[in-house]
Parts: C-alpha cells; structure tokens; sequence
C-alpha cells in the first residue's frame, strides 16, 4: 500500500495553555510553554503501522517537521518529495504537499492535525477518489475523518476495503474563543470504512434542569475541589453555582471561590488541593462521545490523575452515544480509564456507560 503521510506540526498547540486552537495563535502558544502535539501523535501512529505490518506500507511524505524527520524515527524510510516553504509551516505547505500524493498515486492520505488541517486536506483532493485518514491532534476534532486514536488510525490503514463520504466540519475559532459554535460543513471526502472511526459533533442535548440542580447542590456541600470543563452541559452547573465561567474554557472551583476561570493546564494544578479531595467534572460530546481529548486538552494526563471523574450527561445526550471515548495523549491512562463507568443523568438518578 502507497500511503502520503502530511503532518500538521503546530495542530493542537494552544489547547493545553487555554487557547481553544492554534489558528493565528502560534506565536502565542509558544510564549505560553506550548509543547507540539502532533508529532507525538504521528510517531504512535507510524510506530503501530510498522508493528503491525510495515513491511507492506511505501510511505510517501513532506519534507522535515511535515513527515519526513518523524517517519524516519518511527523506522521508515520515506520518499520525500517537497518540502515546507518558511520557516513556520502554513495551509499553503499541506496543500501542495497533499497534491503532490494524489499525482504520486498514493492509495491514502494520512494526516495529522485537526478540522483545519482536515478542510485543507480535503480541499486537495477534491476532484479526487484519493480517500483520506486524519489522526486527531487539534483542540476541536468535529469532523468524522478522524480515527479514534492514532493507533487506531494505523490499524484502519492496513485492514480497510473499502470507502465511504464522511463530513468535515470546520469553525472560526475566533468566535469559538467567545462561546460561538457553529460547525460548517467544508467538505465530503472519501474516507476509510471502519469502526475505529469517530462521528460528526453533533450539537443540541435535551432536558438538564434536574441534573444541573443535583450536581450544583452537592458541589456546595462537598468541601472538595472542582475542576468544571467545557460544554453547555457543565456551564449550565457553573451558572447554578453562581458564576460566569468559561464555556468553552475549564474553570475551578472550590468553598464558593472561583479559583480560575478558562484555565490553562498549569493554572489548573496549581489550583488543585495537594492535600484534599479534586474532582473534574465532564460531559461527553454529542455524537461522539469523547469524554477527554477532544475540546478540553487543558485536562491533560497529570490533571486527570490527580482527580476523581465525574461524568454528567442528559439522557437525549446518552440516547445518540453508543459508547463513551478518551484519547488523553497517554495509552496507559486511557487503558485505565477503560471499562463501566457511572454517568450522572439526573438529580440522583446514573446510567452506566462503557469507556471504549
């Protein structure tokens, strides 16, 4: 199989440090202690595609940080045929790297990166059958042409038959940072069938007066730490307890005191109690289901392993959710948050949901 690897190096940047994405906001991530994500990402990828059957992959790539540099350390020996034109890699570089595989007559585009990448991906190979495979590493991963995890992403490579039209979706970010999400449709591009796939966000969720008004009231009794993340779901909860939170963003909260308000990683373990009990509070994406990894990086490993979990979702919610999902950055935690879990649907009332 002939695969063009591209990726995104930048993707994900400003999730950790409280940025919501990285589109304009490099240079700001990086001033913040940014770490990249994407090639991380794409070495697990690579590294489960060369276990499972490398031997069989003629892996086609773009010069230096874009592919090349991270194939080579995951074993391969790659044909690189461009490379990026400045020093910061751009839309412009993905595009003509993605055109450059479709006249090298790759049988898949791999990319790494989020539904920016994805909508310039998709872009290039339009007018195409060429199918693409993302390996999710943005802040916001809407589209359905990702993977579940990169390793996922290497077994869809080497076991798929055949195709089908999956959405990507795309947002301003800008208005993201303010609370506005409105997923556009960017394009329909062929794309692997397989499970491992994830769905579309879909926005909406139905009746959560009752939880809302459980969950808040035994937040104020609790005495504990409160690590509240994104979602209409749990800023509906941060507006029971009486603040404007972040709604896009994870805020803090602990004996009546807003601790920190869109916070970044670093703000929320200083904030967590060293000597007392901390609880982060999530609500799974529509659609999706994805607990951790998507939209709420900032709730990165060494937060979640310094919190109990509690997940809150209304049952209209639950009811389009087959299953819930993590994709944390680290395969040891994800595997341990694997398995039956409680999700909150009512004042009192909890449904159980398996972690996949």
């Amino acid at each position: 199989m002939r695969i063009g690897l591209v990726v995104n190096p930048i993707a994900g940047m400003g999730g950790r440090v409280g940025l919501k994405g990285t589109d304009g906001k490099v240079a700001a991530a990086r001033r913040l202690g940014a770490e990249p994500r994407a090639p991380d990402r794409a070495r697990r990828a690579l590294e489960e595609l060369r276990d499972r059957g490398g031997d069989d992959v003629d892996l086609v790539t773009w010069g230096g940080e874009m592919g090349a540099e991270i194939a080579r350390a995951a074993g391969f020996e790659p044909e690189v045929l461009g490379t990026p034109e400045g020093a910061e890699t751009g839309a412009g570089d993905t595009l003509r790297a993605v055109e450059s595989f479709c006249d090298a007559d790759v049988d898949l585009v791999l990319f790494v990166g989020g539904d920016g990448t994805a909508a310039d991906v998709a872009a290039a190979v339009d007018g195409t059958e060429t199918p693409i495979l993302g390996v999710p590493a943005g802040v916001k991963v809407y589209s359905s042409v990702f993977a579940v995890s990169p390793e996922d992403a290497a077994h869809v490579v080497l076991t798929f038959e055949r195709t089908e039209r999956r959405e990507v979706l795309d947002i301003d970010e800008d208005e993201y940072r303010e609370g506005e999400v409105h997923p556009e449709l960017r394009a329909v591009p062929h794309v692997p069938v397989a499970e491992e796939l994830q769905s579309s966000k879909q926005l909406g969720g139905g009746n959560v007066e009752a939880l809302v008004a459980g969950v808040a009231d035994d937040i104020r009794a609790s005495g504990k730490t409160f690590v509240l993340g994104p979602g209409s779901t749990v800023g509906a909860i941060k507006e029971a307890l009486g603040f404007e939170g972040s709604p896009l963003g994870v805020d803090v909260w602990r004996d009546g005191e807003v601790l920190a308000v869109d916070a970044t990683e670093a703000e929320i373990l200083a904030a967590l109690d060293p000597d007392g009990d901390n609880v982060v509070v999530v609500s799974p994406i529509g659609g999706q289901g994805f607990v951790f990894g998507r939209g709420n990086p900032q709730l990165s490993p060494d937060v979640i392993r310094q919190c109990d979990v509690e997940v809150v979702a209304s049952r209209a919610k639950l009811d389009t959710i087959g299953e819930l999902r993590v994709d944390t950055d680290d395969p040891d935690l994800d595997e341990e948050l694997r398995g039956w879990t409680k999700v909150r649907v009512g004042r009192v009332e909890r449904r159980m949901m398996r972690i996949a």
